[in-house]
């Protein structure tokens, strides 16, 4: 599996908890469902934060950053997964951008880093004052997923549908005994090979195998990619009812500073067309940039550039394609 085709699969998985939720539950259930939804409101984050505010552009545009959360062994949070959704009303389009993590960057008081680490340094302000600052935008409100939950918001689906080789099963077991023991959850160990409905705690540790003769880093990649489009397409499957009753087990791992006023308010002006379309695009394009840093550990590219072609694509509608 390709980069680009994993980074559409992240995509995916992101539009839907943070679009579909709202605009396909406010469009097939009816808006009076908003009122009753649940999710992680955080009113102090942004509180007071100066977040580098470029011009606001055009004002039927709406620019909000997205970040896939998680937490390093010392409890520390970072945002592996950074990205700008633009809702553009006028046009009926929904545009997510994503932004590559290891992008260097300029970040206030850190000097040169990757872009991710600007959420470990300073949370979603600095995150989010991080990106206005480098590519000329005006982003003043966050959606964050927590992604530590992911045996959890899997489970909450009844589980996904994954082909496991053979030559996974010990290493996968192995995985998942040591999940259990540590969560003191009963122990679950997949017993065959081949097509199969895996449970949370199952299809979490399928994604994150890399020994045993599974492969490497990017064979763990791979893994994780199939186990978000499994989730895509389990969530494609439901009906109405069954997606009002999920709506609450998955938003609670859903933090925003957003209120349910702005959110509807959001809906409503993305819905006067009918239903939007979802349009993705990655900064930086492919063939515009490079490893750099003494171990190649940044992504390199030409920032001033690529703001222009962040800003072209939201506001002018032009696409991003290669360089």
């Amino acid at each position: 599996m390709s980069a680009r085709r994993l980074f559409r699969m992240i995509r995916r998985w992101l539009t839907l908890i943070v679009v579909a939720v709202v605009l396909f539950f406010g469009v097939r259930a009816g808006f009076g469902l908003l009122t009753g939804i649940q999710y992680n409101r955080d009113t102090e984050s942004l509180r007071g934060a100066d977040l580098a505010v470029g011009d606001k552009g055009d004002s039927s545009v709406t620019n909000i950053a997205l970040f896939g959360v998680d937490a390093d062994n010392d409890g520390t949070r970072r945002s592996d997964c950074m990205m700008v959704l633009s809702l553009d009303s006028s046009r009926g389009k929904v545009k997510i951008t994503s932004l590559m993590r290891d992008s260097k960057v300029e970040i206030d008081g850190h000097g040169e880093a990757k872009l991710n680490h600007s959420y470990s340094y300073g949370g979603p302000a600095l995150a989010i004052r991080t990106i206005n600052q480098n590519f000329d935008l005006n982003i003043e409100h966050f959606v964050q997923v927590d992604f530590s939950q992911m045996a959890n918001l899997i489970g909450a689906l009844g589980g996904v549908e994954i082909d496991v080789k053979e030559n996974e099963i010990k290493e996968l077991n192995k995985f998942i005994g040591e999940y259990c023991r540590a969560a003191g959850a009963p122990e679950c160990p997949v017993e065959k090979s081949g097509k199969q409905m895996l449970n949370g705690i199952q299809a979490m540790s399928y994604g994150r195998i890399r020994k045993g003769g599974t492969g490497d880093d990017w064979a763990r990649v791979e893994r994780q990619g199939v186990v978000l489009e499994a989730m895509f397409d389990r969530i494609r499957g439901l009906s109405v009812p069954e997606l009002i009753q999920l709506a609450p087990k998955m938003l609670k791992y859903v933090t925003s500073d957003l209120s349910l006023t702005q959110i509807t308010g959001l809906a409503i002006g993305m819905l006067k067309h009918g239903m939007p379309t979802i349009e993705h695009g990655r900064i930086p394009v492919d063939g515009a940039w490079s490893y750099g840093g003494s171990q190649g550990q940044y992504i390199v590219f030409d920032v001033e550039q690529a703001a222009q072609q962040l800003n072209d694509y939201i506001y002018n509608d032009v696409p991003l394609t290669s360089k």
